[in-house]
C-alpha cells in the first residue's frame, strides 16, 4: 500500500531531473577543471565537466574551498535544453567571467541587505550616560 508521502517522494525526484555527484578535479593551463556525474531518476548516468579560471577567481573573491559548489550550482542552472546531447559521452560547461562577476554582485548585495537589518545599539535615555548605576560624586 502506497501513502501519501510515496507520491510526494515521486514527485520531487520528477521535478528535479537529475542529480550532480563531484567525482574529482584536475587542473590544466591554469583552469581548475571538476569532474561530475549527473543521475537522471531513471538512474541514467551522464558524465559533466566544468572548468573555471583561477585566476579570475581572486578578483571577484571567490575562494577555492568554494568553487566546487558554484560549478554544481551552474550545472543545476543548466536548463535541460542548454545541454549537450543527451547521447554524449562528455558535457563540458565553463564558469565564466561573467558567471563569477554575477556570484560577486550577489553576495554584495546580500551583505548590503544584512548591514541595513542589523540593528543599531539602543540610544540612552538620559542626559548623562551610565548616571543610573554610577554613585553620586561628593561635591
Amino acid at each position: 500500500m502506497t501513502g501519501g508521502s510515496g507520491t510526494r517522494t515521486e514527485r520531487s525526484l520528477k521535478e528535479r531531473s537529475m542529480q550532480f555527484v563531484l567525482t574529482g578535479f584536475t587542473e590544466h593551463l591554469g583552469f581548475r577543471v571538476f569532474a561530475f556525474e549527473g543521475v537522471a531518476a531513471g538512474q541514467q548516468r551522464t558524465k559533466f565537466t566544468v572548468k573555471a579560471e583561477l585566476a579570475l577567481m581572486p578578483r571577484y573573491g571567490i575562494r577555492l574551498q568554494e568553487l566546487p559548489l558554484l560549478c554544481r550550482g551552474l550545472l543545476d542552472r543548466q536548463d535541460e535544453g542548454d545541454r549537450q546531447d543527451e547521447g554524449a559521452d562528455l558535457q563540458a560547461l565553463t564558469f565564466t567571467e561573467e558567471q563569477m562577476r554575477a556570484c560577486a554582485d550577489e553576495r554584495a548585495a546580500s551583505r548590503e541587505a544584512a548591514a541595513k537589518k542589523k540593528k543599531s545599539p539602543p540610544k540612552p535615555n538620559g542626559v548623562t550616560p551610565g548616571l543610573g548605576w554610577r554613585p553620586p560624586q561628593p561635591l
